[in-house]
C-alpha cells in the first residue's frame, strides 16, 4: 500500500474559524477557540493519520493589518512562515464577507506554487442560500483556486469533502509522525493554551491581548498531574480583573481549564493558577522570546 503524507496550511484573517476546523478534522480539541479575534497566536500542528494517508494541518494566527506591537508582528510572521514547504493551502473566509484583511491574505498566497483551496466557512449562518452561488462566482474571479467549497467547521458540513480534496494533493511518501501522534506541541504548551482560552472566553473585551500564560510546573505524581500556571498581565488593573471579586473569576478560569486538561491528558489534574504583572511584555521582543513566542520562526 502506498502511503501519502503532506502538510496543509490553514490561513485566513482573524476569526474565520481555522482553529474550529482543525479541531473538527482531528475529532478532538487541540487548538483553542473563542469569539475573540486573534485567539490563536502560534502555529499549531495537528496530525490526522487514517489508513495510508497522513495529513498534517498547520493552524495559524489570523493575518491582520494592525500589527503595531511586537506580538502582532510575531503572529503575522507565524502565519506567513507556515506557508513555506506545504503541499496545499486552505484559505478560509467568513461566509459572504470579504474585507481588506482577506485581500491581504490573498495577496500573500498569490505567490504560492502549491494548490490553494478556498473554504467558505460558517455557511450555516447564511440565511438565504441563493446568495451563495453568485458569491462562489465572485470568488472564482478573484483567483485561480484549485477548488472552492462551502463548509461549516462548527457543524461539520462538507468537512469530509474538504479533507478528500486535500488528499488529492498529498505526495506519496512515508508518514512524518507516528500514527497515534496528533501534534508536535508539548503537553506544557497545550496546558498553557487551555488556560489562555478560558481567560479569553471569560473576559471578553475587558483584557484584549495583553495576557499570556506560562506553565511553571508540570509534574506527574502517581495518578495525579500537578500543573502550576502563571498568568502574566501588563498592568495592576488587569490583574484585578483576572482575579475578580474575592478570586471568583480566577477560580472559574482554573476550574474550566482543569476539566479540559483532564480530558486532554486523560488523568486527574490539580491546577494552581496565579497572576503577575509584567509590564510591556507584549511589545518587548526579548520578553516574547523568553515566553516561547519565537520557537518556530527560525
Amino acid at each position: 500500500m502506498n502511503q501519502r503524507a503532506g502538510y496543509v496550511a490553514l490561513v485566513g484573517r482573524p476569526n474565520v474559524g481555522k482553529s474550529t476546523l482543525l479541531n473538527r478534522v482531528l475529532g478532538q480539541k487541540l487548538s483553542i477557540t473563542s469569539r475573540r479575534p486573534q485567539t490563536t497566536r502560534h502555529q499549531i500542528v495537528g496530525v490526522k493519520s487514517e489508513g495510508d494517508i497522513q495529513a498534517i494541518y498547520v493552524d495559524t494566527p489570523g493575518i491582520h493589518k494592525e500589527a503595531h506591537k511586537a506580538i502582532n508582528r510575531y503572529m503575522n510572521k507565524a502565519a506567513t512562515s507556515a506557508l513555506k514547504d506545504v503541499d496545499v493551502v486552505i484559505m478560509l473566509i467568513d461566509r459572504l464577507r470579504w474585507n481588506d484583511e482577506d485581500e491581504m491574505v490573498l495577496n500573500i498566497i498569490q505567490n504560492q506554487k502549491v494548490p490553494v483551496i478556498l473554504a467558505i466557512n460558517k455557511i450555516d449562518f447564511i440565511q438565504d442560500k441563493e446568495d451563495l452561488l453568485p458569491w462562489l462566482q465572485q470568488m472564482n474571479d478573484k483567483h485561480d483556486f484549485a477548488h472552492i467549497i462551502p463548509i461549516s467547521a462548527k457543524t461539520g458540513h462538507n468537512v469530509e469533502q474538504l479533507e478528500k480534496l486535500v488528499e488529492e494533493y498529498l505526495p506519496e511518501g512515508p508518514f512524518f509522525f507516528p500514527e497515534d501522534q496528533i501534534t508536535d506541541r508539548s503537553s506544557r504548551f497545550l496546558a498553557a493554551e487551555l488556560v489562555r482560552e478560558k481567560i479569553m472566553r471569560q473576559l471578553g473585551d475587558e483584557i484584549p491581548y495583553e495576557i499570556t500564560v506560562e506553565i511553571e510546573e508540570f509534574i506527574y505524581t502517581g495518578a495525579l498531574l500537578e500543573i502550576s500556571a502563571l498568568i502574566l498581565v501588563e498592568r495592576p488593573s488587569q490583574k484585578a480583573i483576572v482575579i475578580g471579586e474575592k478570586g471568583s473569576r480566577l477560580k472559574q478560569i482554573g476550574q474550566e481549564a482543569r476539566i479540559d486538561m483532564e480530558t486532554l491528558f486523560d488523568t486527574k489534574v490539580m491546577l494552581n493558577t496565579w497572576v503577575k504583572v509584567k509590564a510591556g511584555w507584549s511589545d518587548d521582543e526579548r520578553a516574547l522570546r523568553s515566553l516561547g513566542y519565537d520557537d518556530r520562526l527560525k
